[in-house]
């Protein structure tokens, strides 16, 4: 059965490079959101299994973990798994702080310890 996966804050490139590689290892199918309001209202409205959010919003240059902070806060949505995509350790370190799982960075899409991450939630 294939699962939705939620992709925000990515330029168009970049989304679909982490679509391509989702894609080519797992039966998902990935949407593009592109701040805290639509990611929130998608979730609402959706079955999805994992969020994966950009460290700097792509349409305003926001930060990414307070997409995370909405995502963990609110009850309909805080049980979804999320990873941010930075290739910076301190910035994932203090997403994990809030709640998200051990993301990756554009520059691992497509090492090993990257689908190992994403095959625990999307097996």
């Amino acid at each position: 059965m294939t699962k939705t996966v939620v992709d925000c804050g990515n330029c168009g490139p970049d989304f679909n490079a982490i679509r391509n590689m989702l894609k080519a290892s797992f039966d998902v199918k990935v949407v593009q959101t592109h701040g805290p309001e639509d990611t929130l209202e998608f979730l609402r409205a959706n079955d999805v299994v994992l969020v994966t959010v950009n460290r700097k919003l792509d349409r305003d240059y926001s930060d990414g973990m307070e997409v995370i902070r909405l995502l963990k806060a609110d009850s309909q949505t805080a049980s979804v798994p999320v990873m941010l995509i930075t290739n910076y350790d301190e910035h994932q370190q203090a997403a994990m702080e809030i709640g998200a799982l051990q993301g990756f960075g554009k520059l691992s899409l497509n090492e090993p310890q990257t689908f190992d991450r994403l095959q625990a939630v999307l097996g």
